[in-house]
């Protein structure tokens, strides 16, 4: 369903599609100034998949998923920056981020003190 909403955002024209919930056939005539937001107790295990799922234009709004880092949320917003920088280059690498997701974290986190930190707190 999630696809169905981003390509009601980003497409002019919409073909009914009930498995990505689009239950009739719609004309937007686009929407470009609107952006996909991702919220609600998201954290650094989750950007594997946002990054697959919303791509390059969305805004991530990370709540407790920031401040509730042990060393503050200056560490936790650097570590949810290096998750996603991880995640957008080893999608551009072609890496599956489905299936690698997590591999792609512990692997940046081995660089990352404060990405370590926040894998552990969000385990």
């Amino acid at each position: 369903m999630t696809f169905g909403f981003l390509d009601l955002l980003h497409d002019d024209f919409i073909e009914k599609d009930r498995s990505r919930g689009i239950f009739f056939t719609q004309d937007w005539v686009s929407m470009p100034g609107v952006l996909p937001v991702a919220s609600g107790g998201i954290h650094v295990w989750h950007m594997p998949t946002i990054t697959k799922i919303f791509g390059d234009d969305s805004v991530l709004q990370f709540g407790g998923g920031t401040f509730g880092h042990p060393c503050g949320n200056v560490p936790d917003a650097v570590a949810n920056r290096v998750a996603l920088e991880a995640c957008v280059q080893a999608r551009n690498e072609g890496r599956d981020l489905a299936r690698e997701g997590n591999d792609i974290i512990r692997e940046a986190s081995k660089w990352s003190p404060e990405l370590a930190a926040a894998c552990e707190i969000w385990k």
